[in-house]
């Protein structure tokens, strides 16, 4: 069985400052008793509180991932997640540090976990999804001088925070005008009924792109639900019962667009077919559509890697300042582009 430090001091009847001090080669340790410690290590199989060797030195070598499940009752996991953290995994792995995932419960905001990895220093640095249009866990990790990075923007925070992002408003731009061409005017569009920033930001570009066309926005052919399949078919056939309805449906996710086109399929409509489908963001679940669905593909495990880089540089330029504000320089908003995967 392995040996604590109040085993050693006990041992060697010296005091567990003075064990400390010699297994960390402190030079006040003179070297007859800094080779008594560690001759006593070896020979009592002496393990080192991890724990509390990190927060002494204040480096743990792992990154937290505040990851949050779509709500509902998904078994398959979180399909855009799992190719992004592997490419994550791979970018920190480079650089000797672990990931590790803080779950939280569908929903769940999880600012106590949040407060829990930053205080009893779970990690080095953290990265969040999920981001809010108001986000308090951007205000706390900026207040605090912690080390983060976020996927996707938020209006929380100051301007120089590290984040990388999918270009939803361009994303939703580009769908307007792929269906436009294609002789759509009635165009509707879904989006999470969560705060979630990413949802406004895919709706600033619908609408511009419709004023641009000189399409009217109607306030009939946009809705909002949970971000999950029972989102999608609960407000699908809303914007299908309007007075005018749409020939064209954009989502805004890939889970309520499942169950969006369940709701159609139950109401008589071929998605594809009887009505034109794009989503955004396009994974594995889209992809067994009979037609497919036209949807933007991002490449998500170098997303997830390039994500990784720029947080490593954010902990390196933190370790590097005197001061625990410090800021990298690095713009907010990186974005991520990604072409329809199909015509």
């Amino acid at each position: 069985m392995a040996s604590s430090i109040h085993d050693l001091a006990r041992h060697l009847n010296i005091s567990i400052g003075t064990v400390s001090r010699a297994l960390n080669g402190r030079a006040d340790v003179n070297a007859e008793t800094r080779q008594r410690v560690l001759d006593a290590a070896r020979l009592l199989n002496y393990s080192p509180n991890q724990s509390g060797r990190n927060l002494r030195r204040g480096t743990t070598h792992a990154v937290a991932f505040m990851l949050q499940p779509h709500p509902g009752d998904q078994q398959y996991g979180e399909p855009f997640f799992i190719p992004f953290l592997s490419g994550l995994q791979a970018a920190l792995a480079e650089h000797g540090l672990d990931l590790i995932i803080v779950m939280g419960a569908p929903a769940d905001y999880q600012q106590e976990r949040l407060r829990r990895v930053v205080e009893t220093r779970r990690a080095d640095a953290v990265l969040l999804a999920w981001t809010r249009r108001e986000d308090d866990r951007i205000d706390y990790l900026s207040s605090a001088g912690f080390p983060f990075a976020t996927l996707g923007r938020s209006q929380s925070g100051d301007e120089t925070y590290p984040s990388l992002d999918l270009d939803f408003e361009k994303a939703g731009a580009d769908a307007v005008d792929r269906l436009v061409a294609r002789g759509h005017r009635r165009i509707a569009a879904i989006r999470p009924s969560l705060d979630l920033n990413f949802g406004y930001l895919f709706l600033d570009g619908y609408r511009k792109a419709l004023r641009r066309h000189g399409i009217d926005i109607d306030p009939e052919l946009i809705a909002d639900g949970f971000i999950n399949e029972a989102g999608g078919y609960a407000v699908t056939p809303q914007v299908m019962r309007s007075k005018d309805p749409p020939t064209a449906i954009i989502f805004n996710n890939d889970a309520m667009a499942l169950g969006g086109c369940k709701a159609l399929a139950e109401m008589g409509i071929m998605p594809g077919q009887g009505i034109a489908v794009i989503v955004i963001v396009d994974t594995p679940l889209c992809r067994y559509f009979s037609p497919a669905l036209t949807a933007f593909r991002p490449a998500l495990e170098p997303m997830g890697r390039r994500l990784g880089e720029i947080l490593l540089a954010k902990v390196a330029a933190v370790s590097r300042s005197a001061g625990p504000r410090h800021r990298t320089g690095l713009r907010r908003g990186g974005h991520v582009e990604a072409e329809p995967s199909r015509p």
